[in-house]
């Protein structure tokens, strides 16, 4: 038996590692996981309510339209129900777009390090993928733009960043697109859209008037909580999703996934208050930081990413040891730092303590 060429040498994704396996693995009792940006307050209370009244209806397969869930977000945001495009988290409706555009021969262009499921998925459709670097954390816009030609069948924009956390505004933005051809479809992946609080972040959706090549991506795995659920879509004008959408697999999101992700939408009082504590954390990192100065880049997320003058790696193993969570930069292609999770305050102490006695036992060493 032979798999298909592209799959040669391609590594599954890795996951940071779970809390039970840390437990066993160092002995420990109690562990803080700031490794995937999860929602440290968890989900609304009206989450469980709605996914206890569908557990008797496990055994029907789900609404393959989501079409309580379509019509919910389609008037949160204001589009067409037609608009939108349900995944099983936001990383299918990236393998959706990738098997629907990309093949041997195409290129899709991106930044790098980003989200790794937009190389990941490409190179499994066979297109050739053309990465450009980051410049002090943020995308180079125009190398992006000279990067494309007329085989270039995607451009990728993270926004904000994973894992930098920085973010393209909207007069950089528009700029873009003015330049973008129009045989390009652009994909800003906005996972983090409900963490952003910069006055000048583009306000996407109405962009859809304007760009007929435009595609957003959002989640409910990061601000709404739902992780574990695997809700994501994507919005764009009615013929693209219509074109693309015989590619996504049928039931591809839950029955309780659409009930959960149903009520956590209504409830964006429980949102507001995640992002006033988020961005009240956040800026504890910041000082933090600076007291030690220590390099970190200014992030519209729930993560900050930041520099410890050490390999990332070994920040990763020395906190890990001790029971916190994160994710070594090296993994992210960012060697020199670790990209942390917002926690809860009594979670970032926590992180605060070991990270300056490390730094302590870094000068005395």
């Amino acid at each position: 038996m032979q798999v298909k060429e592209s799959l040669r040498g391609l590594s599954p994704y890795q996951p940071g590692k779970s809390i039970e396996e840390v437990k066993r693995e160092y002995g420990l009792s109690e562990i803080i996981k700031l490794a995937s940006n999860e929602n440290p307050y968890g989900s609304s209370p009206a989450v469980k309510a709605a996914i206890a009244a569908r557990l008797d209806h496990l055994a029907f397969y789900p609404d393959g339209y989501a079409r309580t869930l379509r019509e919910k977000v389609a008037k949160h945001l204001g589009v067409k129900e037609t608009q939108l495009l349900f995944g099983n988290g936001s990383d299918e409706v990236v393998q959706i777009v990738c098997r629907a555009f990309l093949e041997p021969g195409a290129n899709t262009v991106m930044a790098t390090p980003t989200f790794p499921q937009y190389r990941h998925n490409a190179v499994i459709e066979r297109a050739d993928v053309r990465e450009v670097p980051l410049v002090d954390g943020r995308h180079d816009l125009e190398a992006m733009l000279n990067a494309i030609d007329g085989n270039t069948r995607i451009v990728w924009i993270c926004n904000p960043n994973n894992p930098t956390g920085t973010y393209v505004n909207e007069t950089e933005l528009r700029a873009f697109l003015d330049r973008v051809p129009p045989h390009v479809l652009v994909v800003l992946d906005e996972a983090y859209y409900e963490y952003v609080t910069a006055a000048d972040y583009p306000q996407t959706v109405p962009l859809l008037n304007e760009y007929e090549q435009l595609l957003i991506m959002r989640t409910f795995s990061k601000a709404y909580g739902l992780a574990a659920l695997r809700v994501g879509y994507g919005i764009a004008n009615e013929s693209l999703i219509r074109a693309i959408e015989p590619a996504r697999e049928p039931f591809n999101t839950s029955t309780i996934a659409q009930a959960a992700a149903v009520a956590a939408l209504d409830d964006q009082a429980f949102i507001r208050v995640c992002v006033e504590r988020n961005r009240a954390e956040l800026e504890r990192y910041y000082r933090f930081c600076e007291e030690n100065g220590l390099k970190y880049y200014p992030s519209q997320t729930n993560f900050l990413f930041m520099e410890v003058g050490v390999d990332g790696d070994e920040v990763f193993r020395y906190l890990l040891e001790r029971g916190v969570i994160v994710r070594s930069g090296r993994a992210l292609g960012l060697p020199n730092g670790v990209r942390i999770t917002v926690g809860t305050k009594e979670q970032n102490d926590r992180v605060f303590t070991l990270l300056s006695e490390m730094l302590g036992k870094a000068q005395l060493a």
